[in-house]
């Protein structure tokens, strides 16, 4: 006889992670299924880094105030411990951050299961019962009195036959996908001499033909290895993410252009001359794809009146940040000092779901509320408003859209998710 888990939480991401351990920790028997080899989502498979702010500062004592707390602080904490954090809490060792991930979910007892993708849902009754994923050994069925989907794209709630938005409004394209890498042998010190020459002779190089990838700029970012720098520019746009040729595409395109970057970087800039390619990420990192469309959709008038919602189950405020979708050029929006905004437990589930809720970059909302909330820092809070949700109504035994909303925010507030 199959086994029926009280959960199975589908990606083991910042979010997903972060609602198995809530629910675990609540009492709920958990699986939790990810497509590759370990936990970390975008952290770990696309070498997302580092943390975006996930926090605003007191407009009077300019001290930080932290808006994404609970779970996502344990983590900080115990990278912090292993000598795997640093720059102010944002730079981060993701082969460490795999590790301790894994131990957290193992010590609350949450079963595993990896390089397992998802091909289906069973339902009934307007609830799913069963999900069925494919591996080593076949194509399997697990079963569960409630799901999460922390995919990042919505799979689970298209298999399960819930309506979806793709993109922004007018056209359905995403924001671009990123390749990212690193490269080694840097000689850092001259590199920081060099740096301000980058974006300019990059530009030119543009201006002449020579450099085909359509951003305007060269992002880089330090790393925790010594002589090591990271790298989030190349660009890919009008590819569909959830198209499997599409993102085949993506990648091969991608590759092509860290190899342009890093040797234009190799050959014209100090500090780079006995560099190497070290890396680039297991699969391309995606910003935007699918998104629910649930009891309330979060936009972007929402996020710059800095909405506190009844049903709040986290906080934000990170700019809303949007790559083109087309071509070159990023357009922000930023928040003053300690401003912010929260979204809404009704963005967590779609319309109509019994026992599915979301979380992640693709809970309910418009393409521009969501450039702001895809952060990890933040994705990572709503994984566990999403765990501490089922939990909840695990024990009442109740739909998701009729959760217990002063439990669950008592909890919220408890983890100072909420204020």
């Amino acid at each position: 006889m199959t086994k029926t888990y009280d959960l199975i939480v589908v990606g083991g991401g910042f979010a997903g992670a972060a609602a198995a351990l809530a629910a675990a920790r609540q009492g709920l028997d958990v699986l939790i299924v990810e497509k590759s080899n370990c936990f970390g989502g975008a952290a770990a498979n696309n070498l997302v880094s580092p943390f975006m702010g996930y926090w605003t500062t007191d407009p009077e004592t300019k001290e930080r105030i932290y808006l994404s707390n609970g779970i996502f602080r344990e983590i900080l904490d115990g990278l912090d411990e292993m000598g795997a954090l640093t720059q102010g809490g944002t730079l981060f060792h993701e082969e460490y951050l795999k590790i301790l991930l894994q131990r957290m979910l193992l010590k609350e007892k949450v079963e595993v299961l990896f390089l397992s993708y998802l091909t289906g849902a069973i339902v009934r009754d307007d609830r799913i019962v069963a999900i069925t994923v494919a591996n080593k050994e076949g194509t399997q069925e697990y079963a569960a009195r409630y799901f999460i989907d922390a995919t990042g794209d919505a799979d689970l709630a298209v298999r399960a036959g819930f309506p979806t938005t793709l993109g922004r409004e007018k056209d359905h394209l995403c924001q671009p996908m990123t390749l990212c890498f690193r490269v080694a042998g840097v000689d850092l010190e001259k590199f920081e001499k060099s740096r301000s020459t980058i974006n300019p002779l990059y530009q030119q190089f543009q201006r002449e033909g020579k450099i085909k990838n359509i951003r305007e700029d060269v992002l880089i970012f330090h790393n925790m290895v010594n002589g090591v720098l990271h790298f989030n520019s190349t660009r890919i746009v009008k590819r569909n993410p959830v198209n499997a040729m599409d993102k085949t595409l993506a990648e091969l395109e991608a590759r092509e252009q860290v190899l342009e970057l890093f040797q234009f970087l190799k050959e014209n800039i100090d500090g780079f001359q006995n560099s190497q390619l070290l890396m680039t990420a297991m699969e391309i990192g995606v910003r935007e794809s699918r998104m629910i469309i649930g009891d309330y959709v979060l936009n972007q008038d929402d996020l710059i009146a800095c909405t506190k919602f009844d049903d709040a189950v986290i906080c934000g405020n990170y700019d809303i940040d949007i790559h083109n979708p087309e071509g070159s050029g990023t357009s922000h929006y930023y928040f003053k000092p300690g401003q912010y905004y929260t979204v809404p437990y009704r963005c967590l589930y779609p319309i109509g779901s019994r026992n599915l809720l979301v979380a992640g970059r693709c809970i309910s909302s418009t393409h521009e509320a969501q450039a702001s909330y895809r952060i990890m820092p933040f994705c990572c809070c709503l994984g566990e408003a999403a765990g501490a949700a089922a939990a909840i109504c695990a024990k009442n035994n109740s739909d998701v859209a009729a959760v217990d909303l002063a439990a669950l925010q008592s909890y919220l507030k408890a983890q100072k998710l909420i204020f």
